[in-house]
Order: structure tokens, then sequence, then C-alpha cells
């Protein structure tokens, strides 16, 4: 890779020059990538067309078609914008770009960016949907396993049950019959 400051300098007038020769540019090792970009990271390509169920250890992106399930439990799935999905995905954080049919759990975030399409129901503690893009469901946004541990789970309200009888009413007095209420001046 040529840098700037690897470029040939014009020697000054009086100081002598070292011979030329050819020589390879010179390359700097690149520095090494951080750790979040060790990840491997796996791309189904548009052409590519999965029915059935899909497991993963590793962060993925999908640019074709799947139909079934979607399971990346601790890594993020990428729907790309040619991606036609047809499942119930779970990962730890998902990103849509294509189109989603079907119920989508994360438990980082969701995020349906511009032209992303969702039919289904959100369950994840963070939810983002950009504008331009597409939502049709419910959210639950659950709070995270690490918020609930911190805070003491409260105890569940028991609500006392109530029962209802109706029943007739009887009156004390004595019925009067009619003919005698006439009777009277």
């Amino acid at each position: 890779m040529w840098k700037r400051d690897d470029a040939p300098r014009t020697a000054t007038p009086g100081t002598p020059q070292p011979p030329t020769s050819p020589q390879a540019p010179a390359l700097s090792p690149s520095p090494r990538p951080s750790s979040a970009l060790d990840r491997d990271v796996v791309n189904i390509g548009k052409s590519v067309v999965i029915k059935g169920e899909l497991n993963g250890s590793e962060d993925l992106t999908i640019e074709g078609t799947v139909e079934g399930k979607i399971e990346l439990r601790e890594h993020v799935l990428t729907i790309g914008p040619n991606g036609r999905i047809k499942a119930h995905l779970f990962a730890k954080a998902v990103v849509v770009l294509g189109e989603v049919i079907g119920d989508v759990t994360a438990t980082e975030k969701i995020d349906i960016r511009d032209n992303g399409s969702v039919e289904g129901d959100l369950i994840s503690p963070r939810v983002a949907i950009a504008e331009g893009a597409h939502f049709r469901g419910s959210i639950d946004m659950q709070r995270t396993q690490h918020a609930t541990r911190s805070e003491p789970k409260p105890e569940p309200r028991v609500e006392p049950k109530v029962e209802l009888r109706v029943e007739p009413k009887l009156d004390p007095r004595p019925a009067v019959p009619p003919v005698a209420a006439a009777a009277k001046p």
C-alpha cells in the first residue's frame, strides 16, 4: 500500500544520494482488529433458499430466502435488503433491512432499518424502528435478565376471589290483597 510518507523525497542540493534500485513498495503491517471484529460472520447469498431449521454459533447475514426457524441465541442476525424470511427468529440482536414474516425474539435489541419490513410480534428489551420501515404486530419490551437480577422481584399480587350470589328479595311485610286496599276509605 502506498503511503504519502513513503514517497521518494528529493534530495537537497549538495547531499549525496544513495543509489536507486527497484524495490517493492513498503507495506506496513495492519494493526490487529479489535475483538469485536474477530467474530466470524457467515453470509447466505440472495440465490440461496433454505426450508427448515437454521442454528448457528456465529453472526449471520441472510440475503436469500429462509422458511422455518432461525436460532442464533448468542449472535447477531442481519436480514439483508434482499432477504425474505418466513420464520420465527431467536438471536442476541436482529437487524432487519429486508422482509420478515414471523415473530422476532432478541435478548439485546431488534433494529428495523429503512425499507425493512416485519409482520409479527417483537420481543426484546430494546426496539428501534427507523422512519420508512414497515411494522405490523405487537411489541413486548421485556427487561433484560441483568436488570431483573439486581432488582427484587415483586411478589405476585393475589386478588381475593369474590363470589356474588343473587337471591330473590323477600319482603318481610305481609302482602295486602288489592281488594282490601281499595276497600279502605
